[in-house]
């Protein structure tokens, strides 16, 4: 799965290790697909991750549709190929047009039939290219999110950036991936 980091052995994990595993695998996600097998050479960060992951996945207020929009939007912009592989099959089972999906990895504005959609896309997209966020943008995430799952839409860009970062610098793949999204 990795080019770059030792190959993770379970039969040698140590107890931290162990507890971090079973935590992912009993929660929502079930499997170890993405940055754990990198995060688990550092069990303490693969800990605090995980459970930040879970949250920014599940828990943020916001429908999974709009979620896995942004993610994608940050796997786009990253160029994360594994991130991509994982969250494209994942956005388009949550509603997210093929479309839609297809403009975002080649940067371009897609067409939305969603006003919602449109206004996260566009948020993230301003975050990413500015790294500030207009106040135009921002009062109409407001009005129609409100603080909490704006503040939550934050953290969930920053955690898949986090991902992203981690996939992209150890040359990770997902499991049974063999097509690469971006070009390297």
């Amino acid at each position: 799965m990795t080019s770059r980091l030792p190959d993770f052995d379970p039969s040698q994990a140590t107890d931290q290790q162990k507890a971090v595993l079973q935590s992912i695998l009993s929660g929502p996600r079930g499997n170890l697909n993405g940055p754990f097998l990198g995060w688990i050479h550092s069990p303490e960060l693969a800990d605090h991750a995980q459970r930040l992951g879970a949250f920014c996945r599940y828990k943020t207020g916001l429908p999974l549709r709009l979620s896995e929009l942004a993610i994608l939007v940050t796997a786009a912009r990253w160029r994360s190929q594994a991130e991509w592989f994982i969250h494209y099959p994942i956005a388009l089972d949550a509603g997210v047009p093929a479309s839609v999906a297809d403009a975002i990895q080649v940067n371009a504005r897609p067409a939305f039939d969603h006003p919602d959609d449109a206004l996260i896309h566009d948020f993230a997209v301003e975050l990413y290219e500015t790294q500030r966020i207009s106040d135009t943008t921002y009062h109409a995430a407001i009005a129609r999110f409100g603080h909490p799952v704006v503040i939550n839409l934050v953290g969930l860009l920053g955690y898949y950036a986090l991902v992203a970062m981690t996939l992209n610098a150890f040359g990770m793949r997902a499991n049974d991936q063999t097509s690469l999204p971006f070009a390297e």
